[in-house]
């Protein structure tokens, strides 16, 4: 199932106007809800496969779709400016699928932002620029936006993830994430008030295994207990 999403200038926000898919339990009965965020070349309906098998009953899935199957075009480690607008407008997307949840009733306690690549540097990004306490961070390869990670500017944000579990996963030697890039992430989230869960997978490369799904599995079932 999808519904189209708020619209906007292709040129300034490209993500606005695409599809939200959604799958899980219906949002009219559903107590929690996760918001997956897709990887660059992906599409939203790939993505929740995945939360098909995170899926518990009682729980909505959304998965807002990048324009071309790309939230930003060029490597998350460069500039915040070369990635604009897709970074902002990808950020965007995700508030907006936020707000699906909460306009039915779910609160932030219960709702989940889980992405993979892409998806959990976006996802991440979110969290820490929107502190609050949410339901869960997942970041499955994944790490705070920008050439450089100025911590004090994300500790300046007025706000407190006040507990807020959270997951990083990824490999020591992932292609695409340095893994200090994923330990800077959890400084800032535990400085933030999350509580942080970082597991470094040897020799994985760029994906997702089942010990993270156990473990996350696990936080969804936490989810509908909050």
């Amino acid at each position: 199932m999808s519904r189209r999403g708020p619209g906007g200038h292709e040129g300034e926000s490209p993500h606005q106007g695409q599809d939200l898919a959604t799958a899980g339990t219906d949002l009219a009965d559903a107590e929690a809800a996760i918001i997956l965020v897709h990887g660059r070349g992906a599409t939203a309906q790939s993505i929740l496969q995945m939360g098909s098998e995170l899926h518990r009953e009682g729980v909505a899935l959304f998965a807002p779709q990048a324009a071309q199957r790309t939230w930003y075009p060029n490597s998350f480690l460069q500039p915040v400016e070369s990635n604009e607008p897709g970074r902002t407008s990808g950020l965007q997307a995700i508030e907006d699928a936020i707000a699906e949840a909460t306009d039915a009733d779910i609160p932030l306690e219960r709702i989940m932002i889980l992405g993979f690549s892409q998806g959990a540097c976006l996802s991440s990004e979110f969290v820490a620029r929107n502190p609050d306490r949410y339901g869960g961070l997942v970041a499955f390869s994944g790490g705070l936006i920008g050439q450089d990670i100025d911590h004090e500017a994300y500790t300046a944000v007025e706000g407190a993830l006040e507990g807020t579990p959270a997951f990083l996963g990824c490999s020591d030697v992932d292609p695409h994430i340095p893994e200090e890039r994923v330990h800077d992430t959890a400084d800032v989230l535990e400085a933030l008030g999350a509580d942080v869960e970082t597991r470094i997978y040897e020799g994985m490369g760029h994906g997702v295994n089942e010990d993270e799904l156990e473990y996350v599995s696990g936080m969804v079932g936490e989810l509908l207990e909050a």
